[in-house]
């Protein structure tokens, strides 16, 4: 390594340790050695020393401890006239730097001082990511949707370039981390003066200002290892193994470096993480710890996201439809509020609908796309508001009807994904809004057809041959296609209705987050989802049809051996050959015995209260404490990385509604807790359940966290509402 980065990476460790050593003892005067800390929603405490040593940090006194650690990897500068291999101090040196940095920004928390605020344009930046963060964009981290995630640090030269990189990683559909700066400037800066919308909507995060800051995304993708890969704390080379081999993640340096710059990136290649610099830098191919170059230089940043894609050896895949704006999922969380829109359609303003028809080979034109209506350019032009019938016709040797649902699905995300375009809702309740900018850059109604004849084949190429587009603008006969739809959507719905567990002979597997938690398999069933909520039974169908190889394969349920928990010989021989024999059985409806496994994305845990012989469900976000004596978070390391823990489980929230819910264990009276939110959000569909089991009225017995958030009064509550759990037999 070369002796000019040793020594940088090395003096950058020795100035953080002393500065967070300063800080650690001005908080104990202030403060004191027991003063409690935790960062926001985790329960990972300080996730980079906890990962590495396996030592907690509850107290301002704990930071001592863990300081300690970081002092243990400090070295002296290098002599002038000595020269050797100075990899292993740098990496020494990089490690100490991320342990310092994370108590010093911990201490800044505990201070008030962070997350930090920008005094000129009053931006808060995003500072610590929590827990509920990770688990919402685990589905996108694990199926590809999300490949990867670029630390971007420093300022570009400029701020049309800093735009170009930013929206090329958009289009690439990779999470951005900005911090760092420049002599004051920044990427943060240089987008907010284009106009560039940040935050997690857009996937592009600010974290802070400083190099320091670099290390809210380290903790991110250290908790992968925790959350995802069940890497037990203290085992610092199955994380850092893990981390290189799972985690897609590098650095874009833009700017001139300075020690700090090279003491932080010096810890992420020890987590197998390369760099990419727009500078002089000299270049770093070692072997050993990373994959891939560690260090690397590109000074054409029309290059540069290329090159950094190179290096971490990322694989990308974007169909990008004929339209002239920026296309791809960073731009799914794209807002267009009121007073940026052109033209909106539906959102109950307008007549609206949309409706995916199967069609024969023969009675489809692919790629055309039809607009019927008159004068509707004149009326396009006006801006406002206009009816909409948006009619996709698809045609496919392996097509099915049961399929047209999981496609018409697919329509909120490709409108969405097309930058300054907006969609809400699905079937007849859609709403659409076109941006004034996208229809500056040339955005018309032709093209909204056009995103569905280039996606839909793209998304379901084994299924869809050919797709054709009619849109309907005039009222008449929205009105008029809108009654033919809704004959469709309940032949659809009662279809649906009809598929029970009993009446298929194959269940559907889903292996996607097997890239993050090695022996977890979700077991999707016709009356159970998968639990991080985003595939059902059909969706597993007809993602199998698609990639007869991938992620979700047909599993023949064979025989019951277990009618009452749900136990059948062949989902018992796909878990054994799926997980390399770490799982060796399921029980579908049953939390006490051999429940299923969950990576980390689930949407709801499930926990026993067994003083109230029944249940709690406590969904992903919610922070206040539960019953169970335990927050969400904590909750969550009991349940996730692929492991089975009877009394725990990790859900998609729409089980809760289904006739198999704990079917083994008493079912929906099981449940004594359930935050209000779920409460409100189920309220309809919980009800109706709930009558049919006898149990009418079971929803306002159930307690929420505005009537008790520990096991005493939740007793309380239930003996004077009389909830049935209370008469059922006993749970354990």
């Amino acid at each position: 390594m070369s002796k000019a980065i040793a020594s940088a990476a090395i003096r950058g460790a020795n100035r953080i340790y002393r500065e967070a050593e300063e800080l650690l003892e001005k908080a104990i005067a202030e403060k004191g050695e027991g003063h409690r800390f935790e960062f926001n929603d985790t329960a990972y405490y300080l996730p980079m020393v906890y990962a590495m040593t396996g030592f907690p940090v509850k107290t301002l006194g704990d930071m001592r401890t863990a300081l300690g650690f970081a002092r243990d990897l400090l070295h002296a500068e290098p002599a002038e006239h000595i020269w050797k291999p100075y990899l292993g101090e740098a990496l020494d040196s990089g490690m100490a730097t991320l342990f310092a940095e994370e108590i010093w920004l911990a201490l800044r928390t505990a201070l008030g001082l962070e997350p930090m605020k920008d005094p000129e344009t009053g931006l808060v930046y995003n500072g610590f990511i929590t827990d509920t963060i990770q688990r919402n964009l685990g589905i996108q981290l694990v199926d590809g949707t999300m490949p990867g995630f670029a630390a971007i640090i420093g300022a570009a030269p400029d701020d049309d370039t800093a735009v170009k990189i930013v929206r090329e990683l958009q289009e690439k559909n990779i999470l951005i981390f900005l911090s760092g700066h420049v002599n004051g400037e920044s990427v943060t800066k240089q987008l907010q003066r284009k106009g560039v919308e940040l935050g997690w909507d857009t996937r592009i995060v600010p974290l802070g200002p400083e190099t320091e800051h670099t290390l809210y995304a380290l903790d991110w993708a250290i908790r992968a290892s925790l959350i995802f890969g069940n890497k037990k704390p203290g085992d610092y080379k199955g994380h850092l193994r893990y981390q290189k081999d799972r985690v897609f993640a590098f650095a874009m340096v833009l700017g001139q470096l300075d020690d700090m710059k090279w003491s932080t990136g010096a810890g992420a290649i020890n987590m197998g993480f390369p760099a990419i610099a727009d500078t002089d830098v000299p270049v770093i191919h070692p072997t050993g710890v990373c994959t891939y170059e560690e260090v690397d230089k590109e000074f054409d940043h029309q290059k540069i996201v290329q090159k950094a894609i190179e290096v971490r050896g990322l694989k990308i895949i974007v169909e990008k439809p004929p339209i002239p704006v920026a296309y791809g999922p960073a731009f799914e969380g794209e807002r267009i509020r009121k007073e940026d829109m052109f033209i909106e359609f539906g959102g109950q303003r307008t007549p609206a609908f949309e409706w995916v028809r199967m069609r024969e080979m023969e009675e489809v034109e692919d790629g055309k796309v039809t607009i019927i209506g008159e004068d509707w350019q004149g009326r396009y032009e006006k801006g406002g508001k206009m009816p909409l019938g948006l009619v996709i016709d698809v045609a496919g040797r392996k097509m099915q009807k049961d399929f047209e649902s999981v496609i018409e699905r697919k329509v909120h995300h490709n409108i969405n994904e097309g930058q300054g375009l907006w969609h809400m809702g699905q079937r007849d309740l859609n709403w659409i809004r076109i941006s004034s900018a996208a229809k500056a850059a040339g955005v018309t109604l032709e093209h909204l057809g056009q995103i569905m004849t280039t996606m839909m084949p793209h998304r379901f190429r084994s299924i869809i041959d050919k797709v054709q587009v009619t849109i309907y603008t005039d009222e008449k006969e929205v009105l008029a296609l809108l009654e033919q739809a809704r004959h469709a959507y309940a032949d659809r719905d009662k279809r649906l209705g009809s598929l029970t567990d009993e009446s298929v002979d194959t269940f559907y597997s889903c292996l996607l987050c097997q890239s993050f938690a090695p022996s977890h398999v979700c077991i999707i069933t016709p009356e159970r989802l998968g639990l991080c909520g985003a595939y059902n039974w059909l969706d597993g169908k007809a993602a199998f049809e698609i990639d007869p190889t991938g992620g979700n394969q047909p599993v023949a349920k064979g025989q019951v051996t277990d009618e009452r928990y749900g136990r059948y010989t062949g989902v018992d021989e796909y878990l054994k050959k799926s997980t390399g024999g770490a799982v060796e059985t399921l029980n579908l409806y049953t939390i006490m015995e051999n429940p299923m496994t969950s990576c980390g994305c689930f949407e709801c845990i499930v926990a026993i209260v067994p003083e109230a012989n029944g249940v709690m469900i406590v969904q992903r976000g919610h922070q206040g404490m539960t019953p169970a004596g335990m927050k969400f978070s904590t909750l969550a390391g009991s349940v996730g990385g692929g492991m089975q823990t009877p009394g725990f489980m990790g859900i998609g929230r729409n089980f809760i509604t289904s006739k198999k819910f704990l079917a083994g264990d008493g079912g929906i009276k099981r449940i004594v807790w359930m935050t209000k939110n779920l409460k409100e959000s189920l309220k309809d569909a919980f009800e109706a359940r709930a009558a049919e089991e006898g149990a009418s009225g079971l929803v306002d017995k159930i307690a929420d966290e505005t009537v008790a958030e520990d096991s005493e009064k939740l007793l309380e509550f239930l003996a004077s509402v009389e909830h049935p759990a209370l008469q059922m037999d006993p749970i354990i």
